[in-house]
């Protein structure tokens, strides 16, 4: 097998080398033809161009085909490059005569004759330039008109068309017609097919008998061996390089998707090599190769995502909420529906390239809606019976999502549809509705893919547990609930504009190629107006990659001050908080009006919002712009900072945050007060931190009359300066404060580097002064206490005696 693998792979880089060096010579040579024309012939060319356009239009309004529109959008597209290209040539000139200044006026010295010649030639060069600029600009203009005037027209086409009535399969009109018709687009499609035979046959010819040999050997390598390859690689690079979890397993769906058709697409692609190596097919079987070769590459792309969405052999990997019957019993589906896509074209096509009569045309594509219809019907009656047969069993289906149901039920309607009109005879609309169920079922199963995906892959780098997720922890300083929601808003907007994009394809008109899609789609992406507010996705993406970037740039900076540069400063740590506090701030405008600029919004378009905003801060918004000038002085004065010890309304605590609206103050209990800062400007605040201010012990103590009062005091000094937290200067002192029945009262008082210090403290030197004063047999007085004696009474006759 090794050895197969390189022969492949020797065979492939061998061919294909050949193939693109022929093409590469091709464009070159093309390339060096159109670079060997002057702008004036250039711009000929494209008049002639846009005249034939014209001219074929003329020709054929009642079937005008796509490929005059891709014509005349390929048209505008040269006259804006050649434009843009004559553009900056104009304004070097200008810019060489405004170097050279005006002509001297009438009586001035004159200048030399050599300077007057060059600015003579500048001017003839410019004039030159600037016409041909505008017939650039105006073929560019008269090229878009024409454009959408084909898209008018074959909107048109395309109502007639779809309204238009024949005789329907159950009348005899209906075959009779197709029966008179047959013999002659027989003959015509013999000749088609001769034509064929004959390019096979010359194919075959010794000069081109190898690359033809060998280009139908790495089809068939590709089709066989080269699709498990590619799959096993792909496979093997999402299992190797990916984490565990749902990403794994939507990389995979989207491995096999893709080796499908890479290989299919390739063997089509060497097949058509190996007929036209030498350029042996004809103009009319050239263009028809070449587009089976796109049919045949989009088949490969339906039947591996029909695959890679049942997953039959590998239910783990499934994305939808399928049952292994479910999946068994479409598993041949994509298959079939691919064949009837290569079916569709292909008849198609044979019928364009023969001038096939409309009554073949007719009953082809009747054929072709009916197909398409049992083949859709029958998907859906084998998922609805596989349900049934589920809940018969006792088992319970998953859950279908809301858009599931409808989606089937528009597939139902549509295949009823498709049959009905039929049968009535609306042939055209029925091959219109059965290639439109085709075509959206293809587009939403790939964008289901698509959103699984991207969903996987933001969710797996925004991961607070994944490797990337940390690595963005550690360097933005994100928090992890912050890092999923931002993997959650981007998700969000991506899988929004592939919604919109989805959307912007299935809408394409009837017959749309790849070049009308992509017009369509590049329509779409360049916006609108509400009123004079242009809507640009592009603009919007770009502002919304300004904020975020300019985000990310601010909180790197922030946090180099807070880390790097402010804690070498002599700044305390609350005047570093307001530092950057401010710079959060005004980073933040000026982040907003940089997103704004590259939003392209001016202040005029902004005036409405601007207005209102007035009117709200004048009606409801006063105290929010209040607080918020509030908070940027206290962070200028600084009358209070993070850290500070306040009181304020009956509220006591430290400050730990001060936001753009209200201040949290931590209170002794651990619960936060939300102040607004409005209060700490128009209210008496008391700052018990405010300077670095010290923290002061006062103790009082009472001891009895009779005690030493010097010893007393030499003990409680002792106390006091033996203690680590109280300082040094200003010194501790103990006063005899008063004298009173009986007891003195001492005052101890002492500071401390912090008032917060002061509890601590106090608590301990009391615990040490009881200790020290039982241990001298210094007693405290007691709390007095009333005595109530009762004397005996006096008798009277006591008095009289006396």
């Amino acid at each position: 097998m090794p050895i197969l693998l390189r022969y492949l792979l020797i065979l492939l880089l061998t061919v294909s080398s050949g193939s693109v060096l022929a093409q590469d010579n091709a464009d070159a040579t093309a390339a060096a033809a159109t670079a060997a024309l002057t702008p004036a012939q250039k711009l000929t060319q494209l008049r002639t161009q846009l005249d034939d356009i014209k001219a074929a239009v003329d020709t054929k309004k009642t079937d005008v085909p796509a490929d005059l529109r891709n014509s005349a959008l390929a048209v505008q597209q040269q006259a804006d490059q050649l434009a843009s290209t004559l553009s900056p040539q104009a304004a070097s000139l200008q810019a060489r005569l405004d170097v050279l200044g005006p002509a001297p006026v009438k009586g001035a010295p004159p200048e030399p004759p050599e300077l007057s010649a060059q600015r003579k030639q500048l001017g003839k060069d410019l004039s030159d330039l600037g016409g041909q600029v505008k017939q650039a600009n105006s073929l560019s203009t008269e090229a878009a008109q024409l454009a959408a005037h084909v898209a008018d027209l074959r909107r048109d086409q395309l109502q007639t068309q779809l309204a238009s009535r024949n005789a329907t399969p159950f009348s005899g009109a209906f075959w009779t017609d197709a029966a008179k018709a047959f013999p002659d687009d027989m003959a015509h499609a013999g000749l088609l097919g001769k034509d064929a035979l004959d390019a096979v046959r010359q194919a075959w010819q010794p000069p081109n008998r190898t690359p033809l040999v060998l280009c139908l050997i790495i089809a068939v390598l590709l089709v066989s061996v080269g699709r498990w390859l590619i799959e096993r690689t792909l496979v093997w690079v999402s299992t190797a390089h990916m984490p565990e979890g749902p990403l794994r397993r939507s990389a995979l769906a989207v491995a096999v998707t893709l080796a499908y058709t890479l290989a299919v697409g390739l063997a089509a692609h060497f097949v058509y090599l190996a007929l036209n190596w030498n350029d042996l097919l004809s103009q009319d079987l050239d263009e028809l190769a070449q587009k089976l070769v796109r049919v045949v590459t989009f088949t490969a792309f339906m039947a591996g995502l029909g695959r890679a969405m049942l997953s039959t052999k590998r239910p783990s990997w499934r994305l939808p909420a399928l049952s292994d019957d479910a999946a068994q019993r479409l598993h041949p589906f994509p298959w079939l529906f691919g064949g009837a896509v290569l079916l569709e074209n292909l008849v198609e096509s044979v019928n364009n390239a023969i001038g096939a009569s409309v009554a073949i045309t007719v009953a082809t594509r009747a054929f072709l809606a009916v197909l398409i219809g049992l083949l859709v019907g029958s998907a859906l009656m084998r998922l609805g019976q596989s349900r049934r047969d589920a809940l018969a069993a006792g088992e319970t289906p998953a859950q279908r999502p809301v858009w599931v149901g409808l989606v089937i039920g528009a597939a139902f309607v549509g295949v009823a549809v498709v049959l009905l009109s039929v049968a009535t005879g609306y042939i055209a609309f029925a091959f219109f509705v059965a290639r439109q169920m085709l075509w959206v079922g293809v587009i939403l199963t790939a964008l289901y893919l698509l959103m699984y995906l991207v969903d996987d892959i933001f969710n797996a780098v925004f991961s607070p547990k994944g490797r990337t997720g940390m690595r963005m922890q550690a360097s933005f300083g994100l928090k992890p609930l912050a890092l999923e929601q931002t993997g959650t808003l981007l998700s969000g907007i991506t899988r929004t504009m592939l919604l919109i994009l989805a959307v912007a394809i299935v809408l394409a008109p009837f017959g749309a190629g790849p070049q009308e899609l992509g017009g369509r789609v590049g329509g779409l992406l360049s916006g609108g107006s509400l009123g004079k507010l242009n809507i640009v996705p592009n603009d919007i993406f770009d502002a919304v990659l300004v904020f975020a970037l300019g985000l990310i740039i601010l909180r790197v900076i922030k946090r180099w001050l807070s880390e790097q540069l402010l804690p070498k400063t002599t700044l305390d740590l609350g005047m570093q908080n307001s530092v950057i506090t401010l710079l959060g701030y005004v980073g933040g405008v000026l982040v907003f009006v940089l997103s704004l600029a590259a939003l392209k919004v001016d202040l005029q378009g902004i005036t409405w919002m601007a207005s209102a905003l007035s009117v709200g801060i004048g009606f409801g918004l006063q105290a929010i712009v209040q607080n918020f000038i509030s908070g940027l002085i206290l962070l200028a004065e600084r009358p209070v900072k993070v850290g500070d010890w306040v009181s304020i309304g009956g509220v006591e605590g430290d400050i730990r945050k001060i936001n753009v609206r209200a201040t949290e103050i931590q209170m002794g209990d651990r619960s936060t007060m939300i102040v607004p800062n409005s209060q700490f400007i128009t209210q008496n605040v008391r700052n018990v931190t405010l300077d670095n201010a010290k923290g002061r012990v006062s103790i009082k103590l009472s001891m009895p009359v009779d005690t030493d009062a010097s010893k007393a005091r030499e003990l409680l000094l002792e106390v006091l300066s033996a203690h680590q937290g109280t300082l040094s200067m200003p010194a501790p002192s103990v006063q005899l404060e008063n004298l009173d029945a009986g007891s003195m009262t001492f005052s101890c008082i002492a500071y401390v580097v912090s008032p917060r210090d002061v509890s601590n403290v106090k608590s301990d030197v009391l615990f040490e002064m009881l200790d020290r004063l039982r241990a001298a047999k210094m007693p405290m007085t007691s709390p007095q206490s009333m005595i109530v004696r009762n004397l005996p009474a006096v008798s009277e006759n006591s008095d009289d005696r006396d």
